[in-house]
Formats: C-alpha cells, sequence, structure tokens
C-alpha cells in the first residue's frame, strides 16, 4: 500500500508539472511538425541554393567541326577544328546577383520566422480558448446542481404545503354542532346564524384557499427551476460541440490526429508581461519578421539594380581555336602537318537599350513598392500594438473587478439559500444571484484567457519566442 500510495503521489506530482509546461511541449511540437513552418523553411532553403546559381561563370562553350572532305590548305590538309569559349560578365555583375539572392533568401527566413511566431500565437491563443470552454462548461455543471438542491428543496415544501392544506380541507372546524344547535333553538338565534354562516368564510375555507395558493407558488417553481437547469443543459451541449471544433484546430496546428487528447492544467494563472509596454513598442518596429523581410527585399532590389546596371555593358569572351591539319605530299612549306592554336577574344555589343532600361525601371518600382510596403506594414504593426493594448488592459480590469462581483454573488448566494430553506420565499433573487453567479464566474475565466491572449499577442508583435 506504501509503494502504490508513493507511485500516485509521483504521478500526480508529474502529471501538475506536465500540465504547467504542457505549453511549452505543445510549442516544440509545432515547431517541429507544423506544415505551414515546414514549407516556409524549405523555402528558405530553396532560397539559399540560388545564390550559387547566379554567382557562378556561364557555361563554357565547346565547338567541334569535322571536314568531310579534307581542306587543302599550303601547309597541309585540315581535316577538323575545335572551339572553346568562355564568356565572362562585366565586373560587378556575378557580385551584385549573389547579393541580391543572398537577401532574398534573408527574406525567405523571415517569412518562416514570422509563420513559426505565428503557429506560436495560434496554438497559445487555441489552448486559451480551449481552457476557457472547458472552464464554461465546468461552472455551468456546477450551477445545475446548485439548481437540483433548489429543485429538491422546493419540491419537499411543496408536498409539504399540499399535505397541509389536504389536512386543513377535510377536518371539521371545532365547535360546529354547538352552533348548529344553538341556531335552531332561537328564531333570533337562527337569523343571526344564517347571516353569519352566509357572509363570512369559514376557517377551513380560508385554510384552503391559502393552501391551494401556496401550492400552486411551490410548483411554478419547481418549473421555473426546471427551465434553468433546461437551458444550462443546452448551453452545456452547445460548448461540448464547440469544444471539439476548438481541439480539432488546436491538433491541426501540430499536425496530429484532430480527435487526439489535449491536456489543459486545472488553473490558469494569469501571465505576467516581461517587458515594458514601451520596450514592446521599440522591439516590435526592430525585431518584427515582416518588417525585416521587406528591409531585405528592398536591399535586393537595390542590389538587383546596380546587376542590371552592369549588364548593360559589353560581355568579354575568351577562347581558343584548334585545328586540326595532316600532312600534305603536295606542300614543301616548313609547316607542312603542323596544327594550328589562335587565341580568341569576344565582345557583346549592347546596342540594344531598351530592355536593359526597362529592368532598371523595374527594380526601381519594385524597391519603391517595398518602401510603401515597409511603411504600411509598420502602421498596421502599431495599429495591431493599440488593439492588443487595450486587450491587455481592460482584460486586467476585468479580472480584479469580476474577482470581487463572484466573491459577493456566492455569499448572497449562501444566505439567500439559507433563506430559502428557512421561509421558502425569494425564489426570483436567488435564481437571479445564480445566474449572476454564473456570468461573473464565466466572465472571469473570460478575463483572464484574454488577458493571457494580450500577452501572447504583444509577443508576437516584438518577436518575441519562449523556444
Amino acid at each position: 500500500m506504501k509503494s502504490i500510495l508513493i507511485y500516485l503521489s509521483l504521478f500526480t506530482v508529474c502529471l501538475s508539472v506536465y500540465s504547467q509546461d504542457s505549453l511549452f511541449n505543445y510549442l516544440e511540437i509545432a515547431a517541429k511538425n507544423n506544415p505551414t513552418v515546414l514549407q516556409k523553411f524549405n523555402e528558405y532553403d530553396a532560397a539559399l541554393q540560388k545564390v550559387p546559381q547566379v554567382g557562378g561563370l556561364p557555361d563554357p562553350e565547346l565547338n567541334v567541326g569535322v571536314l568531310l572532305s579534307p581542306m587543302e590548305l599550303i601547309s597541309g590538309n585540315q581535316v577538323a577544328e575545335i572551339r572553346l569559349m568562355q564568356m565572362f560578365p562585366w565586373f560587378g555583375v556575378l557580385k551584385n546577383a549573389k547579393d541580391e539572392m543572398s537577401l532574398m533568401a534573408k527574406a525567405k527566413y523571415e517569412l518562416f520566422r514570422d509563420a513559426k511566431l505565428q503557429v506560436f500565437y495560434d496554438v497559445q491563443r487555441t489552448l486559451y480558448e480551449l481552457y476557457k470552454i472547458r472552464k464554461d462548461i465546468q461552472i455551468s455543471e456546477n450551477n445545475i446542481g446548485i439548481l437540483h438542491s433548489l429543485e429538491r428543496l422546493s419540491l419537499v415544501k411543496f408536498k409539504t404545503g399540499t399535505t397541509a392544506t389536504v389536512s386543513s380541507s377535510t377536518g371539521n372546524p371545532p365547535n360546529s354542532n354547538p352552533q348548529n344547535a344553538s341556531s335552531g333553538s332561537s328564531g333570533m338565534g337562527d337569523n343571526t346564524g344564517g347571516t353569519s354562516g352566509t357572509n363570512k368564510p369559514t376557517s377551513s375555507m380560508q385554510t384552503s384557499v391559502m393552501g391551494s395558493s401556496s401550492g400552486g407558488s411551490g410548483l411554478a417553481d419547481i418549473y421555473r427551476i426546471q427551465i434553468d437547469i433546461g437551458e444550462l443543459d443546452n448551453n452545456i451541449a452547445l460548448l461540448k460541440g464547440e469544444q471539439n471544433t476548438i481541439i480539432a484546430r488546436f491538433n491541426s496546428y501540430l499536425n496530429r490526429p484532430v480527435k487526439s487528447i489535449v491536456w489543459l492544467p486545472d488553473t490558469l494563472k494569469a501571465d505576467t508581461l516581461g517587458f515594458s509596454l514601451l520596450a514592446v513598442s521599440d522591439s516590435m518596429l526592430k525585431n518584427n519578421p515582416m518588417l525585416g523581410m521587406l528591409q531585405y527585399e528592398q536591399q535586393s532590389f537595390y542590389a538587383r539594380k546596380k546587376m542590371v546596371t552592369r549588364m548593360g555593358y559589353p560581355m568579354v569572351g575568351i577562347g581558343l581555336n584548334y585545328s586540326l591539319i595532316n600532312k600534305s605530299s603536295m606542300s614543301t612549306s616548313s609547316m607542312n602537318g603542323k596544327d594550328m592554336i589562335m587565341p580568341m577574344v569576344t565582345v557583346t555589343l549592347p546596342i540594344y537599350r531598351k530592355k536593359y532600361k526597362a529592368m532598371q525601371a523595374e527594380a526601381i518600382f519594385m524597391k519603391a513598392a517595398t518602401e510603401q510596403g515597409y511603411k504600411a506594414t509598420s502602421n498596421s504593426l502599431q495599429t495591431e500594438y493599440y488593439e492588443a493594448l487595450q486587450l491587455y488592459q481592460d482584460a486586467q480590469r476585468r479580472i480584479n473587478l469580476y474577482e470581487n462581483q463572484s466573491l459577493l454573488a456566492k455569499k448572497s448566494l449562501n444566505i439567500m439559500i439559507k433563506t430559502f430553506s428557512a421561509s421558502g420565499s425569494g425564489l426570483t433573487d436567488l435564481l437571479r444571484i445564480c445566474q449572476q453567479m454564473l456570468d461573473y464566474e464565466t466572465k472571469q475565466v473570460e478575463a483572464v484567457t484574454d488577458y493571457n491572449t494580450a500577452i501572447a499577442w504583444l509577443e508576437r508583435l516584438m518577436a518575441f519566442s519562449h523556444i
């Protein structure tokens, strides 16, 4: 038994630790398995492979010609010719091309970072949303338990009131026979007794009416409680359906089966922002990957403009021409039968300037478009920052508010349950307090999840990652 207790305690501790670290575990799984993150990383690797492609020289050209009928020359008969040519772009073209592709690869890496940060934010936001749904279900189930207790209490009071009514209506009122006797012995008494019996209700009639009113009220109370229970049951069913959808979406971020179990802590505590809000704003403009991507694109288009400018200059080619010559019996030259080697130089003439001017204009326009994109992205990030800041401050205020409101509602509920148990009155106020307590507890959980979501949002904007 001691061993079993030790194992159970260790399991409980391990499960608690795992629940606390589950968020980091999920982030690690998402970083390794998320398809979007892997796609962006593969695109970055592919962009790196373009650097050696554009940085290499053009392939050399080798031309081989064989004469079917040897050409007669003074120094012999030429039977074949071999030509090898290597072209060289103008100085700086290859360097600028490599710079352009390197900068584009860095831009792809920033896209990879942005995809990873977005997945991290989606994982945290969805996890908090799932926690909120589960706590809403738990709070609703607890409230149903309270309503069932009130239903049983109301049912007991209803049965007790009905029994008392039946007993009072069937019993004989005291001194009924003497009154009838006295009324029959005297005419004066008969008139008085007749008037009294006709105009005034007896005590049994009063008790029956009051008992019937109390019984009807008690039955209406039971119906009202059952109505509230039915609404909560329906709300729980809706929340469970929404929970399955959120679990499927969460597992899709981790690239695992949609019905995989998602572990959550029993209590979600409010996170702490480890940075000042001013530091978040400054870091956002310096470290955000989308701004970094646009900066690298600007630099790449500048390098492209320099490259296409130098592409408009002549290309120089250096080659070698080798002629195979056989000896001729008719030639007496000392060069008879000697092969000829001829160095060659080739220069391109870029006289059609329109295409080079168009390429330069294209680079200039793309650079200007990227600059405007940088400004637009910066403005959008600042707008998102103030939206996240508003959510952060509003959630912080609501946490304190609904914590106090929930505590007061619980105290009021306990007092009113005791009052209802003693007197059976005040059910309307009691149900209203139950609804208020449910709302406050739900809003308190929502405030905590919104607060943590706002912190995750701010970290997303400033490109802060826990991994």
